[in-house]
């Protein structure tokens, strides 16, 4: 029998155990995806076991493979953290032959993931809704900056423009200070995410209909979801949201707050929790004066509460407080840099920075009890790398494509591409 924590959750052994099935392994999947929004899709596939067959652009391949940061050996680390676990072949997609070789994978596919502009699948000769109706039971998932429909849908979409037009760029910042870009490509990655969950949902329901179907993932839609606290304030209440920095827009005290070397993120959520905090400050009076006696009241005077606060937690380090509120039970910690989180126990435990090929890369968030959470352990790809494995593994069959309607495809496909490269959804920041 399986050893458990006290709260329930397999054992840290268990959870690192790379002898136990992965979850998707039956799955193999098409990868069209470039840059960062589908290849986070994608790797996360990979990560529950599934097979991905990336297709690259011959000679120079995804665009992240020219991205710095770099490592020793010189190849690129935002290619690497976005594509392990993957397999390569270069694919001229205007090639006759080429893109017969891509039919027959298709063919045999459970799941088809791309992120070029919209239309641009259909002028290949890919169209996602006709590929699923050749195909019943495929999966065909379309990660974009703006979905496939609606009136911005051929707009031009990197991170930072979705981060802009979704409302978390103005969200972000000092109420007296600039819109402020998240402090990662966090379009890019819910994208990435909410097209995992699309494909992962598609699975569950073909396991119980034997029917595929499309996914539609925009970028847009995926951030703007993610707007809890502005959605609650701008549609349910009809008011007009503004930045408050740190603090929690309805919780007091929840927020940053100044020691005598640098701040501490502080966060109390109820009554009882502020009367502790109250008793470990050495002021308990706070609890019972009328401008803080309730959550409301803390809200309404969250500034001479700060203040208040703030004057005993100058009188030592960040470091020395946070051990006495830690050891009261309140929700505390420093601020790290990632260069420090990266070196907690927590994250080690966790198995959230693992080795691959002797490389360091982010773990598997996901935790399974009964399949493999390790995640993949092989490395992302040199370009190419399965050229022969797989033009030998999938022999087109002669009715795949017509010549006539290749040559079509390449046409239309020519005068697309210069543009693609630049504004597909999922590109660089």
């Amino acid at each position: 029998m399986t050893e458990k924590t006290t709260h329930g959750a397999a054992t840290p052994d268990e959870h690192l155990d790379a002898s136990k099935p992965h979850a998707l392994e039956h799955i193999t999947v098409v990868d069209f995806t470039r840059v960062l929004a589908g290849p986070t899709c994608t790797r996360m596939l990979a990560d529950a076991g599934a097979r991905i067959i990336k297709i690259e652009r011959p000679g120079t391949g995804d665009d992240t493979r020219q991205m710095g940061p770099f490592a020793s050996d010189g190849t690129s680390e935002y290619y690497r953290f976005a594509n392990l676990g993957k397999e390569s072949i270069a694919l001229d997609l205007k090639d006759p032959g080429d893109l017969a070789l891509v039919e027959s994978m298709i063919a045999e596919a459970d799941v088809v993931v791309e992120n070029f502009r919209p239309g641009v699948m259909a002028r290949l000769g890919l169209d996602p809704a006709k590929l699923v109706q050749e195909h019943p039971r495929l999966i065909v998932c379309s990660i974009s900056g703006f979905g496939q429909y609606g009136p911005l849908h051929m707009q031009a979409a990197y991170d930072t423009v979705i981060q802009a037009i979704s409302g978390i760029m103005d969200a972000t910042g000092e109420p007296d200070g600039g819109p402020t870009r998240v402090g990662t490509s966090i379009s890019d990655i819910l994208g990435g995410i909410f097209g995992y969950c699309g494909v992962v949902t598609a699975l569950a329901a073909r396991e119980r209909t034997g029917k595929g179907t499309t996914v539609d993932v925009a970028m847009l839609d995926a951030t703007f979801a993610t707007l809890e606290q502005g959605l609650m304030d701008s549609l349910g209440v009809h008011k007009r949201p503004h930045r408050i920095a740190n603090r929690h827009p309805s919780m007091a005290p929840f927020d940053t707050f100044s020691c005598s070397d640098q701040l501490v993120a502080i966060c109390v959520g109820n009554d009882h929790l502020f009367g502790i905090l109250a008793e470990t400050l050495g002021k308990p009076e706070l609890a019972t004066d009328p401008r803080f006696a309730t959550n409301v009241d803390r809200m309404d005077n969250q500034a001479d509460l700060k203040a208040a606060m703030e004057e005993v937690l100058r009188t030592d380090t960040a470091a020395a407080w946070h051990d006495r509120l830690e050891d009261a039970g309140i929700p505390v910690s420093l601020i790290l840099n990632v260069d420090d989180t990266r070196r907690l126990e927590q994250i080690k435990v966790r198995g959230m920075v693992k080795d691959v090929d002797g490389f360091q890369v982010p773990g598997n968030p996901v935790k399974f009890g009964s399949y493999n959470s390790l995640g993949t352990m092989i490395p992302s790809p040199e370009l190419n790398n399965r050229s022969d494995a797989l033009r030998a593994e999938f022999v087109p069959h002669a009715h795949l494509m017509n010549h006539a309607d290749v040559a079509d495809h390449a046409d239309h496909t020519d005068r697309t591409d210069r543009t693609d490269r630049a504004s597909h959804a999922g590109h660089h920041r």
